[in-house]
């Protein structure tokens, strides 16, 4: 179906592999469209209740976008090459379905982008983070410029951006960029362990914390009347009712 992604839907579960490691997994246009497409699919298909995107192979999770296109590019097409990797990665930032990213490597520039779009992360002790666009003259351009700032707070955000320096993963886990490292071996494994807790709740209600979630970094919204609103929405929802009646009879609920 996909020329440069694998993907496999197992338990609820559809796992998002960027496969292109001879070029360690690098975003390039086919690539973000076929993303582009993929996240659509989680988005729609009932079947998907959650997804996971990793990269192929044991060096990258996706080692920054395919510098060759960027010369390829016209100098006053540069801001919508930008918007381009932005909208689709603001699709899965608000996806009502839970990604989670499984870094097993290099996630530097587009990749590290691509992971903190994700609605959290996990990674192997052998992953490296960075967004070392000043390197090129660039700066980040899909997201990572606000996405960062908002994971790392503004001074580590900037220090890391303006010196384009690369972290291990267990630093990443001390600031705030994951929330988990595991070995190489185990990572997709805990990964679709914590998402089974999570599947086991109200699809409902976790679509509800991520909107409101992603509400606090919206300048459209106002965090705080806009979980009012999605509160609200749940509390006259039929897995409300469901898991109240549950509690007080005491069995675990069956969600709709």
């Amino acid at each position: 179906m996909y020329t440069t992604l694998l993907t496999n839907l197992e338990n609820g579960i559809f796992t998002i592999t960027i496969n292109r490691p001879d070029k360690l997994n690098a975003l390039n246009t086919m690539v973000l469209n076929e993303l582009e497409s993929a996240v659509q699919r989680v988005c729609e298909d009932e079947n998907i209740k959650a997804a996971i995107i990793t990269g192929q192979g044991v060096k990258a999770f996706v080692a920054g976008a395919d510098i060759a296109e960027f010369l390829e590019v016209p100098d006053e097409q540069g801001a919508a090459f930008s918007r381009k990797g932005q909208q689709i990665f603001f699709k899965i930032e608000n996806c009502p379905k839970p990604f989670v990213a499984a870094v097993n490597g290099f996630a530097l520039g587009g990749g590290c982008e691509l992971a903190m779009a994700c609605h959290f992360r996990l990674a192997s002790d052998t992953a490296k983070f960075g967004q070392p666009e000043v390197n090129l003259g660039l700066i980040p351009g899909y997201g990572g410029t606000q996405r960062l700032t908002m994971l790392v707070g503004k001074g580590k955000a900037m220090e890391l951006m303006m010196s384009a320096s690369t972290i291990d993963a267990n630093e990443a886990k001390d600031i705030g960029l994951v929330n988990y490292v595991t070995s190489p071996g185990s990572l997709l494994e805990k990964t679709r362990e914590i998402l089974g807790a999570i599947l086991s709740k109200s699809p409902f209600a976790v679509s509800k914390v991520i909107a409101a979630v992603n509400a606090f970094y919206s300048c459209d919204k106002n965090g705080f009347s806009e979980e009012a609103t999605l509160f609200g929405e749940v509390f006259a929802s039929g897995d409300k009712k469901e898991g109240t009646r549950a509690f007080i009879e005491k069995r675990k609920p069956v969600f709709k």
